[in-house]
């Protein structure tokens, strides 16, 4: 019995030290080859091409996406909400995004203000979808 109450105990612990991180996050999209990475609680994640800068509170890239736009700022709404301002790898445009839980393993991103973010199709730069479902990858 005590190592079941213990047990109980540690558990429900163990599930509030994870819920107290939910915007540490590694996100993607298979079909539009794009992955989101973020730590909203400090500068952990390395950004591809961008070793050189340290530690930062994460990038949008991919194949999917021209070149690496990294998060210049951000801002936690709520539990299932986040606000965060990018920059593209030149430093030359910037891109705010909502990104927002909708269940355990999916986001939807937003593109806010018209779409900056592009990619290459066909030898031209193309805008992504000012929306995406972005799901959790291990």
């Amino acid at each position: 019995m005590r190592a079941k109450i213990l047990y109980t105990l540690f558990f429900s612990l163990s599930l509030s030290a994870w819920g107290s991180e939910p915007w540490k996050l590694w996100l993607g999209n298979a079909e539009e080859k794009v992955v989101l990475r973020i730590d909203l609680h400090e500068e952990s994640v390395t950004v591809p091409g961008m070793e050189m800068f340290g530690p930062q509170n994460g990038y949008l890239g991919g194949g999917g996406v021209y070149g690496v736009w990294t998060v210049t700022s951000f801002k936690v709404e709520s539990d299932k909400t986040a606000t965060l301002r990018l920059s593209n790898d030149l430093g030359s445009e910037t891109q705010s995004i909502v990104l927002t839980q909708q269940t355990d393993s999916t986001y939807l991103m937003e593109l806010k203000g018209g779409v900056v973010v592009k990619r290459a199709v066909n030898r031209k730069l193309v805008k992504i979808p000012q929306k995406m479902e972005l799901h959790i990858e291990q």
